[in-house]
């Protein structure tokens, strides 16, 4: 009867407590994490500043690589920061709400980097297959029409998603993970959480999956539009082989991170935690790297900065 009323318990404050089994080797985590974080952040922000400062960078299809660069900015800020002081210096605490405002921002700015693809496969397929509609479907009145729906349904199921975990009683405060993230947090719950697996899933299927079978669509059709007409297309080709490379980093990073907590208890934890990370760090130092250099204009753009220290406004 002693141990009955610790069944009533349910915690608000918890520990994050990733990578635990390092033991004494734990803070040298910090210097790789560190290191990318820092990558993300100039490479995103130099990205942000050509875009903007350029004006022949201000089409459509440059503006959603801007907004690309300043989703892979800002994701890395909502839980680096926090995970860095908690490898270097044991700071592993974070309350019930610190934790789920900090779940919500992870999956909403994952969910919008998902959408971006979806938007920029879609600039490409009015520019190659549609060219005489390209500035009627993409400025900015009609392009918004595009934009409301895929937003609208990111944040219905990730408020839906994160309120769901927020309703449910804690039993244990320890969370094997170093952020919160969903299957991490709620694996702790107390009752029954079948209906936070199951929305857990139609969001990785309504949001990631749709967008991917949306995109796939639209590629097969420009890549066909663009071997029956010939060759007038190559430049327009190798933009659309630059998105395809960031969609296939990014998407396939996030089907193996979302599939750990699921298909096998063989993997550790430690394992797990780094692949989880790796998913959402990794696509945010390599992204701007791969537009940078693939897209001709911003490369030419960004070595005129280099050379004269200023980007010039033509």
């Amino acid at each position: 009867m002693a141990d009955q009323p610790a069944k009533n318990i349910t915690y608000t404050d918890f520990k994050l407590n990733g990578f635990h089994s390092f033991g004494e080797w734990r803070p040298l985590l910090f210097i790789p994490f560190f290191l990318m974080f820092v990558l993300s952040i100039l490479a995103n922000s130099t990205l942000i500043y050509l875009i903007k400062s350029q004006q022949s960078l201000h089409s459509p299809m440059y503006v959603l690589i801007g907004f690309m660069a300043f989703s892979d900015l800002t994701l890395p800020m909502v839980f680096v920061p926090k995970m860095l002081l908690n490898l270097l210096f044991y700071w592993t605490e974070i309350s019930l709400n610190g934790c789920l405002i900090q779940m919500f921002c992870i999956y909403f700015a994952g969910s919008f980097h998902s959408t971006l693809l979806f938007w920029m496969a879609l600039d490409r397929y009015f520019a190659i297959c549609k060219p005489l509609y390209y500035h009627k479907y993409m400025e900015i009145g009609s392009f918004i029409k595009f934009v409301v729906g895929p937003v609208m349904r990111n944040a219905f199921l990730v408020v839906t998603m994160v309120s769901l975990a927020g309703k449910l009683s804690y039993c244990t405060n320890i969370i094997d993970h170093c952020l919160c993230e969903h299957m991490a947090l709620v694996q702790l719950a107390c009752g029954d959480i079948s209906i936070n697996n199951i929305v857990g899933l139609l969001s990785a299927f309504l949001i990631p999956t749709t967008d991917f079978i949306l995109i796939t669509a639209s590629y097969v059709v420009i890549f066909f539009s663009v071997f029956k007409s010939g060759k007038g297309h190559l430049k327009a080709i190798n933009t659309c082989i630059t998105h395809l490379i960031v969609m296939t980093l990014s998407l396939s990073s996030a089907l193996i991170a979302f599939l750990l907590y699921r298909i096998s208890n063989h993997i550790s934890s430690s394992t797990r935690i780094f692949i989880s990370i790796m998913y959402l760090l990794v696509p945010s130092c390599i992204n701007p790297l791969i537009y940078g250099w693939r897209t001709k204009e911003i490369r030419q753009t960004f070595l005129k900065f280099i050379k004269t220290g200023k980007v010039l406004p033509f």
